[in-house]
This record gives structure tokens, C-alpha cells and sequence, in this order.
């Protein structure tokens, strides 16, 4: 499936067939496709809980008001991201260049981000949004489908995954089987309206 038709055919569905099972191989694969989603200063500061558990994905079920498609659908990805990546040995995001690069953009990272909570928590959601796509298509051209998800509880999230401290979550994204194709696209905004050259 070429990328054009990927984001054409990408939906967000709800109903999912519980019985099947995505193979390890085939997760990997999906999630290899996320690592190659840009991030600022590449510092790769997302990060993937991948729920395969059905004990656990029925626990994240009951912290999403009750949306089936959690407990149903084959794997849950929770992504989420490291607020302080900045401040995490950096000269490693830059390790495979030569050095003259590395010092002079690895010095760059912290002065840009380091005690700038705002800048690093929307850095992640930058981040995470990005990988998120690169999940969502990556999974349609492998004959998956999916839905991205904001509605659930954060505390009870964090809970439930053991997320770090000085970690935030973003969102989560279903990946399965569809039972049941998505509705009709609800209604899209004008082109004209959303899309302006050079100025507004």
C-alpha cells in the first residue's frame, strides 16, 4: 500500500475481533516503523508501552470508560514521553556522528530545553503526535487498523503501566483486526478554509 493511500484508508474504528492475535514479528515491525519518527535534536524522547495482555488491556479498559475496542483489539500502545530526555546523556542521540558535530549540536540540546517544563512537555507531545502517525499508517499498510485515543483516565493510565516519574502520557492507539468498517467521514472542512498561502 503506497503512503497516499494509507492515509486515505485510515480510520478510526471501534469494533475489532478479540479473538485475533498480532504475531511478535509483526509488532516489531509496526513499532520499528515509530522509532523512525522525527524528534527535535533527535532526541527519540518518546516512549512505547506495548499492551499485548489481555488481563492488562481489560484493566486499561475499565480506566476508558468501558470502550470495547481497549479490551478487544489486538495490542494497546500507550505513548508516552520522557519530559528530561534533554538532560539523559544527550551525546548519545548524536553518537554515530563525527565528533566535530557532536560538539557542536550536543551542547545545544540542554541550553535549548534543560529547566523549560513547558518547551519539554509540548516537545513531547510534538513527538508522540508524530510517532503516532507513523503507527497509524504503518499499521494500515500492514492490513491493520486502528483508533488513537484520548478518552481515559491519565492517573489511573500511569498507574496501571508503571510510568516513570518525570514521564508524561500522550495518547494511546488500538491496534487490530476491524469486525466493523468506520462511518462515514463526518464532515470534512473546506479546503479553503483550513489551508492558506503565505499568510492568513
Amino acid at each position: 500500500m503506497d503512503t497516499l493511500t494509507a492515509i486515505r484508508e485510515r480510520r478510526s474504528i471501534k469494533k475489532y475481533d478479540p479473538s485475533h492475535k498480532m504475531t511478535d514479528s509483526e509488532i516489531n515491525t509496526l513499532m520499528e516503523q515509530a522509532l523512525l519518527s522525527p524528534t527535535s535534536f533527535n532526541m527519540q524522547n518518546w516512549r512505547f508501552v506495548v499492551v499485548k495482555d489481555q488481563e492488562i488491556k481489560d484493566k486499561l479498559k475499565a480506566v476508558s470508560f468501558n470502550q470495547a475496542q481497549v479490551s478487544d483489539a489486538s495490542i494497546v500502545v500507550v505513548i508516552c514521553g520522557d519530559l528530561k530526555a534533554s538532560e539523559k546523556n544527550p551525546q548519545r542521540y548524536w553518537r554515530n556522528t563525527p565528533e566535530a558535530v557532536q560538539n557542536q549540536i550536543v551542547p545545544m540540546i540542554g541550553g535549548f530545553y534543560n529547566d523549560k517544563p513547558q518547551l519539554q512537555r509540548d516537545e513531547v507531545m510534538r513527538s508522540s503526535g508524530m510517532a503516532g502517525q507513523n503507527i497509524m499508517l504503518a499499521a494500515k499498510a500492514m492490513g491493520y487498523d486502528t483508533c488513537p485515543m484520548i478518552g481515559f483516565d491519565p492517573t489511573k493510565v500511569a498507574e496501571i503501566i508503571n510510568l516513570p516519574e518525570d514521564y508524561i502520557l500522550s495518547f494511546m492507539i488500538v491496534v487490530g483486526k476491524a469486525t466493523q468498517g468506520a462511518n462515514p467521514r463526518a464532515g470534512q472542512l473546506d479546503f479553503s478554509e483550513v489551508v492558506s498561502f503565505d499568510s492568513f
